[in-house]
């Protein structure tokens, strides 16, 4: 089919107006091309990795050495989707979740109709999960011998988290979502119950 920019065009799902380079805690959930299974499985409720989810969790771990304004907190890689909360890092001010007896910032949300993102060398988080996209598809289309190939999703889903409550949900999600694996609806061999 020849491209049509009515019928082919891509909204984005990004919060108009909104500097995603401001300190933050964001949670973010990046999925594989058609949701394939392809970084281990999950056994008695726990995630086994394989070589090519090994591969993507040594990347995600491995971000804060390319991005010194990232933190990463709780995070997971299940079979087909990796889970996890990057915390942006700017200015002197900011304390990260994790430090104990710090208190949480979380990402403002106001927005301007006439933003434009000021000059900068912090780097954003679509910036920041494209990496992590681009280093782990190229490692692992290595390993099984099809550079090129399609490995994510072509967007990635994200969350600004708002306050410490919702820091707290949304760690214990990303701890529970191997042992709840039967009821996810990415496990394209799911309980239906």
């Amino acid at each position: 089919m020849k491209y049509d920019p009515y019928i082919h065009h891509r909204r984005s799902i990004r919060l108009k107006g909104y500097d995603y380079s401001q300190a933050g805690a964001y949670f973010v959930t990046i999925c594989t091309h058609n949701h394939e299974c392809i970084f281990g499985e999950i056994i008695h409720g726990q995630m086994a990795l394989n070589d090519a989810g090994r591969v993507v969790q040594t990347v995600w771990v491995d971000l804060p050495n390319h991005y010194p304004n990232i933190e990463l907190d709780e995070y997971v890689v299940m079979p087909n989707h990796v889970h996890g909360i990057i915390v942006i890092v700017v200015g002197p001010d900011f304390k990260p979740a994790h430090v104990v007896g710090a208190g949480f910032k979380p990402a403002p949300t106001t927005t301007r109709p006439d933003f434009k993102p000021a000059p900068t060398t912090r780097h954003g988080l679509p910036e920041i999960v494209r990496a992590c996209k681009t280093f782990s598809a190229r490692r692992i289309n290595q390993m099984r011998g099809m550079p090129g190939a399609k490995l994510w999703q072509r967007n990635y889903y994200e969350h600004i988290i708002r306050n410490e409550n919702e820091l707290n949900r949304i760690r214990k999600y990303i701890i529970n979502n191997p042992m709840k694996w039967d009821l996810n609806r990415k496990n394209p061999n799911r309980n239906h119950q």
